[in-house]
């Protein structure tokens, strides 16, 4: 189950704000699976960021290109489930204006949470954006990757979660 307060990675609790949950319909036709909340902007009027919202996919930059991308194909707010792998910042600085790529023990600790996301919303097809966002999906089906890039835009179908991956470069 979900945690309030998970305290899974000690240095992702200290650069937390909040934890970024994923947010949308539990019914949605698409999941979109990003890195990890970026730093975010507290004062933002409104894409103040999921390290500030609590909610995956709420930063300026990539929530809105990945919202009006799935929006461009078709795929509207209430399309759309949008989570990330990791569910807590990863700061890569001491005033954490700035974030890291998450360790791989760092999405293996959030990996039963976005499992637990999956089989929720029973999407039919996972957008993951990034190879790290690719890969934590693929580790649930016990499936390594192999040249990211080669993957990209190429439906892999995962049985085992009911649904198909859609890796998109991020």
């Amino acid at each position: 189950p979900l945690a309030d307060n998970c305290r899974r990675c000690p240095d992702l609790v200290e650069s937390r704000e909040c934890i970024s949950w994923g947010n949308g319909p539990l019914d949605a036709t698409v999941l979109v699976v990003g890195e990890a909340p970026g730093a975010g902007d507290p004062d933002a009027d409104r894409w103040r960021g999921g390290n500030w919202t609590g909610m995956a996919y709420t930063s300026r930059h990539s929530g809105r290109r990945v919202r009006a991308l799935l929006a461009d194909a078709g795929f509207g707010p209430d399309d759309c489930y949008f989570t990330n792998a990791v569910k807590c910042f990863p700061a890569d600085d001491a005033d954490g204006t700035t974030n890291r790529e998450p360790t791989p023990a760092e999405r293996g600790n959030c990996r039963p949470y976005l499992r637990e996301e999956i089989e929720t919303v029973g999407p039919d097809a996972v957008v993951a954006t990034g190879k790290h966002a690719t890969q934590s999906v693929l580790a649930m089906v016990d499936w390594e990757l192999d040249g990211f890039l080669d993957t990209v835009l190429d439906p892999i179908p995962c049985p085992a979660l009911e649904t198909t991956l859609v890796p998109v470069l991020h």
